[in-house]
């Protein structure tokens, strides 16, 4: 069975770090692109950052980008999304993703004071 399971969300204060984890169990993540999405209540959801699966090469959302990083273990089973500086528009819940189709569960991230 191909799983993905987000774990690392939270809440933290504006300004704090969080390190989001998506473990994939029944497959390897450089098979496939692996995406994280988010999405805020009364908001669809949008992308936030992928890895490609030929050469590694990463993708940030504007709205992210130089705040978050996305890497992968060197055993690839596991991808981190590294998420610096956040900020209250940054809450929401985020999905890990696989080109496969696969989603996971999701992981509730809120930024607040």
């Amino acid at each position: 069975q191909l799983q993905l399971v987000e774990s690392g969300g939270g809440l933290v204060q504006p300004g704090g770090s969080l390190r989001l984890s998506c473990a994939a169990s029944g497959f390897t993540l450089d098979y496939y692109a692996i995406g994280w999405f988010r999405q805020a209540p009364g908001k669809e959801r949008e992308g936030v950052s992928c890895i490609s699966s030929s050469d590694g090469s990463t993708y940030y959302a504007d709205s992210v980008k130089g705040r978050f990083t996305l890497s992968r273990d060197n055993a690839k089973t596991t991808v981190y999304l590294q998420m610096n500086n956040l900020k209250p528009e940054d809450s929401a819940v985020y999905y890990c993703w696989s080109g496969g189709g696969v989603w996971g569960q999701g992981t509730q991230v809120t930024v607040s004071s």
